[in-house]
């Protein structure tokens, strides 16, 4: 009989969720994961909207598939025809002019009048409950061997907490989750913290594992630059994070980027790209504002930005952010699972 060797820890699985409809750094952020995936230093478990809306979830199906390798839409069939991957949104009224920001993106045509993208979600049926799927994808991985990503409004994530035994499973399993929200140490009230003050004051309050706050300050101190949209895309005649970044605002632009700062940490806390604070609690005021407070024995901080790293920080993005599609895992013998 064949003798197995011990498992293999993989790298560690990203699961996220952002506000991709609305926040053009949480697309980019799905890409960045792509970028982290093809070097083999993270995964992606799960995507999942933090607002009920189908066409945010529309959006993100279409930049998911792109990333699976799906062939582009028109004639042939659009990106998430056929799709591998599941994305979640929180259960809840979607509004009746479900029309995010971002949604001009899936309008874009190719050169024959046809679709560029299209998407197999026509409606909430089409998706799982996010705080569900975060939660059973949790448990799939190896204990302390996964982190989780929010990028948007608490809304969808802070349900995991009323999961039965959720408490222990986040502990064992979720090494930190990184919040690409606020403003820290007390500044101005955030728009993914304003839109559900009582998620963002309730998962703060509540949450069992050390959170990593990003603030919209490390956003705009870092942003990503919009110069590469023109020059570092140019392996791909259609791609739906350059649509949905000339949707997003009228170019040129360069995009606040805490999602991105989130990822990055996730992935690599411990390779001095930021500083952290010392260690404290993270309250929610009634106007959308977070204030931090010191304590020792405190289960927050928050990122500070180091200036000395800017440049290898941006150099990391923009390689990260336009990388092709990673190659599909293999199968088989010898091949990864």
């Amino acid at each position: 009989m064949q003798q197995r060797g011990p498992a293999v820890r993989p790298p560690i699985g990203i699961a996220l969720d952002g506000d991709l409809g609305n926040r053009i750094d949480a697309v980019l952020a799905v890409a960045m994961l792509n970028g982290f995936t093809a070097k083999t230093e993270a995964r992606r478990i799960s995507l999942s909207v933090s607002r009920p809306s189908v066409a945010s979830a529309q959006i993100a199906d279409v930049v998911a598939a792109f990333y699976r390798g799906r062939p582009m839409g028109g004639a042939g069939g659009g990106v998430g025809a056929i799709t591998e991957g599941v994305i979640g949104m929180p259960d809840g009224s979607v509004p009746g002019s479900d029309s995010p920001v971002l949604a001009a993106a899936l309008s874009t045509k190719t050169s024959d009048g046809t679709p560029a993208y299209t998407s197999a979600i026509t409606g909430s049926v089409n998706t799982a409950e996010s705080a569900v799927l975060i939660r059973n994808l949790l448990l799939a991985q190896h204990d302390g061997n996964a982190a989780i990503v929010l990028a948007g409004p608490a809304t969808g994530l802070v349900r995991i907490l009323g999961l039965y035994r959720s408490g222990p499973q986040i502990s064992a399993k979720c090494k930190v989750l990184v919040v690409a929200a606020g403003s820290f140490p007390a500044g101005q009230p955030e728009a993914s913290i304003k839109s559900d003050v009582a998620a963002a004051r309730k998962l703060f309050a509540e949450w069992p594992t050390p959170i990593v706050a990003v603030g919209t300050e490390v956003g705009a101190a870092l942003p990503y630059p919009g110069a590469s949209i023109d020059k570092d895309f140019s392996w791909s005649p259609a791609h739906p994070l350059v649509d949905a970044y000339r949707a997003f605002k009228p170019m040129p632009y360069d995009a606040p980027a805490s999602a991105l700062a989130a990822v990055l940490h996730a992935v690599h806390p411990d390779e001095d790209y930021f500083k952290l604070s010392d260690p404290g609690t993270i309250s929610v005021q009634d106007d959308g504002s977070t204030r931090f407070t010191p304590a020792v024995d405190g289960k927050h901080r928050y990122l500070i930005v180091d200036p000395a790293q800017k440049d290898r920080i941006m150099s990391l993005y923009t390689a990260m952010v336009s990388a092709p599609p990673a190659p599909r895992p293999g199968r088989g013998r010898g091949g990864a699972i």
